[in-house]
C-alpha cells in the first residue's frame, strides 16, 4: 500500500514539474518576442519636466496615442521639475539607442551637453514646446510664443481703453517661451499710456508665487488695474488673491493654456481672457515629424529659429485669444464640453 502512494506522489511530481517547465518556457519564449517586437518598432523617449500643470497630461496622451496609432513606443519619463533627473533620464534614452528622443524642457540653458551627447549617438531630438539653447536640436515645435504674448497685450489695451497701471507674474525664467511671451506682451503695450508698475517671476512654474506677489503688492495699497499672469495656473492663484481682497471680478487677469478651471473663471467673469493653444495639433503634429525622423525624413518647416547659436527648424503653430465673448466659439465642443465651462454659471444650458 505504501509503495503504491509512494509511486502515485512520484507521478504526480513529475507531472507538476513537466508543467512548470513547459509553463516557464513559454513564458521565456513570450517575453523574448515581446524583446523582439520592440526592437522591430520605433522607440521615442519623452522626457517631460512634470504633470503639475493640466496640460502636460493632456500633451503626453494624445501624442502616445498618436505616436502609437504611427507604429511607434513612446517611453515617457516625468522629471518633476528636477533639472538633474531630466539629463539622467535624457542619458538614460541615449543608452537604449531610442531613435528620437523629445524634449519639454525644465531649464533651457541647462541641457546642451545632453544633447550634444545625443547627437552624437545619431539619435534625433525634438525640442518640444519650450526651447533648448545652445543645442542644436533637429527640430523644434511649439507654438508662436510671442504672439501668445502679444494677444494678452492686446486684449488689455482694448479692455483699459489704451491707460492704466498693471502688474505681471510671468512663468519660470529658465524657460525661454517666457521670454518670448514677455516680449510679445511689452510690444503689444507700445503706443500706449498703460504702465507696468511690477513684474515678478514664478519659479519652476510654482503658481503660489503668483498669489503671494499679489497679496503682498495688494498689503501696499496699490489696487492694479489688471494683471498679466504667465499662464493659467498662476492665474487661478493670483484670483485666489484677490477673492480674500474683495477684488475678484473687479481686476482684469489675462492667462494661457485654456485650462477648464481658467474657462470657468472667465465665463464667471473674475478672469478675463486666455490664450488658447491648440494642444491635440501640436502633440499629434510632434508625434507625427518624431516617426518621420525616425525614419530618415526630415519635415520641412517654413520657419527657423535661433536657439542663441543655431538656427533651430521652427514648427510654429497659432494661439487664438479667448474671452467670453468667442468661449462658445473656439473652446466649447473642441477642447471643453459646455456643460463643465458653465458649471457655476446659473441659467446656462
Amino acid at each position: 500500500m505504501m509503495k503504491e502512494i509512494k509511486n502515485s506522489v512520484l507521478v504526480m511530481l513529475t507531472v507538476i514539474m513537466t508543467f512548470v517547465s513547459i509553463t516557464g518556457c513559454g513564458q521565456a519564449v513570450k517575453e523574448n518576442d515581446a524583446v523582439e517586437e520592440e526592437s522591430d518598432a520605433i522607440q521615442i523617449g519623452f522626457s517631460m519636466d512634470s504633470f503639475l500643470i493640466e496640460r502636460w497630461q493632456r500633451d503626453r496622451d494624445i501624442f502616445v496615442s498618436k505616436a502609437q496609432e504611427l507604429g511607434a513606443e513612446v517611453n515617457v519619463q516625468n522629471a518633476n521639475g528636477e533639472v538633474s533627473r531630466q539629463i539622467s533620464q535624457i542619458e538614460y534614452f541615449i543608452e537604449k539607442d531610442m531613435d528620437v528622443i523629445v524634449i519639454v524642457a525644465i531649464d533651457g540653458g541647462a541641457l546642451s551637453e545632453v544633447v550634444e551627447k545625443a547627437k552624437k549617438a545619431g539619435i534625433r531630438v525634438i525640442a518640444y514646446d519650450r526651447l533648448i539653447l545652445d543645442a542644436d536640436v533637429d527640430l523644434y515645435i511649439s507654438f508662436d510664443n510671442e504672439k501668445v504674448g502679444t494677444l494678452m497685450g492686446e486684449c488689455l489695451r482694448e479692455a483699459l481703453g489704451d491707460e492704466g497701471e498693471i502688474i505681471c507674474i510671468n512663468g519660470s525664467p529658465t524657460d525661454n517661451n517666457v521670454t518670448l511671451v514677455f516680449g510679445g506682451f511689452q510690444k503689444a503695450l507700445q503706443g500706449s499710456d498703460i504702465d507696468i508698475d511690477r513684474t515678478g517671476y514664478a519659479d519652476h512654474w510654482l503658481a503660489e508665487i503668483g498669489f503671494e506677489f499679489v497679496s503682498e503688492y495688494l498689503a501696499e495699497g496699490k489696487v492694479p488695474d489688471a494683471i498679466m499672469c504667465g499662464n493659467d495656473d498662476i492665474a487661478s492663484q493670483v484670483v485666489k488673491a484677490l477673492s480674500e481682497n474683495r477684488l475678484a471680478g473687479q481686476i482684469y487677469v489675462t492667462g494661457q493654456d485654456a485650462d477648464l478651471a481658467a474657462c470657468q473663471r472667465i465665463v464667471e467673469g473674475t478672469q478675463y481672457m486666455t490664450v488658447y493653444k491648440p494642444l491635440e495639433l501640436l502633440a499629434q503634429r510632434a508625434a507625427e515629424m518624431a516617426v518621420a525622423m525616425a525614419k530618415g525624413e526630415m519635415p520641412e518647416t517654413e520657419s527657423v529659429l535661433n536657439d542663441g547659436t543655431y538656427d533651430v527648424p521652427f514648427e510654429k503653430l497659432d494661439p487664438v485669444a479667448v474671452t467670453k465673448e468667442n468661449m462658445d466659439e473656439v473652446i466649447i465642443g473642441k477642447y471643453h464640453q459646455k456643460n463643465e465651462v458653465y458649471l457655476n454659471v446659473q441659467g446656462q444650458e
